[in-house]
């Protein structure tokens, strides 16, 4: 009996997948498709996609909106031994309404930062879900071990992990003025496009303070399996670090 369960739609590649009919030259569709994530060489059904391409859309959307909308699997921060806390937010759909909840904690979990985590450290580690749960999920075990490391063989001194469930990038300034730390950075789910819902990013301030602008901040992005490798992405957060230090600035201060 042949089975009546269709095959995953998103488990096709798309860099191998050319939906245009009769292409005049269908090597180099190829080639451009190998070259770029985006959506091209996709055939039409009169003035509207080709079902395969419309299902496959709607299936990556969903994994987006599925990203957003989930939480960080637990036992990954606490495997890692990363302390855990809440921002002021309750729940994802105040999370997705209200940022400013989002980048704030109440007085009493920032009392309680400041008692139970270590205080005036060279570098503060922070992961928060931000708009995709699964990048923390995904990515957390590869790339933190390799910075506690890297940044333990550079002989600096690295505070307690801490996760920030419901959180914004702007976490990273409250708990920097909390711990008095000299860098401080934050590994936060980006918001998810249709390539991948796992994509995660690292942002990093020397000093940081809610005082700062936003232009404080050095970023790398794009971390994921099919982007910048977590193991690739640690080296060059390990490698910045040192240079934040040693040169005491960060975001547009820096010239690199």
């Amino acid at each position: 009996m042949e089975k009546d369960i269709l095959d995953d739609i998103a488990a096709v590649d798309l860099t191998i997948k050319v939906s245009v009919d009769n292409p005049i030259d269908y090597k180099r569709l190829l080639i451009l498709k190998q070259s770029t994530p985006a959506r091209i060489c996709i055939g039409r059904a009169g003035t509207r996609y080709k079902t395969s391409d419309y299902l496959r859309l709607r299936a990556d959307h969903a994994v987006a909106m599925d990203a957003v909308w989930s939480y960080v699997d637990e036992k990954v921060v606490d495997e890692l031994g990363f302390f855990k806390v809440e921002t002021l937010v309750r729940d994802k759909e105040e999370y997705i309404t209200r940022p400013d909840l989002g980048r704030n904690f109440s007085e009493e979990v920032l009392e309680v930062i400041k008692e139970k985590c270590i205080n005036d450290v060279d570098v503060q580690i922070i992961a928060g879900d931000g708009l995709s749960s699964p990048a923390i999920t995904s990515n957390l075990k590869e790339i933190y071990p390799m910075i506690v490391d890297g940044v333990k063989a550079k002989g600096y001194r690295i505070g307690t992990p801490i996760f920030v469930k419901h959180a914004r990038v702007a976490t990273m300034d409250k708990i920097s003025e909390a711990l008095k730390a000299k860098v401080t950075l934050i590994l936060i789910g980006e918001r998810p496009g249709l390539a991948t819902g796992e994509s995660m990013s690292c942002y990093m301030a020397y000093e940081a303070s809610s005082k700062k602008a936003e232009s404080q901040r050095t970023v790398i992005s794009n971390i994921h399996k099919n982007g910048m490798v977590p193991v690739e992405a640690g080296a060059q957060i390990v490698q910045l670090i040192e240079t934040l230090l040693k040169e005491k600035k960060s975001g547009t201060d820096l010239k690199l």
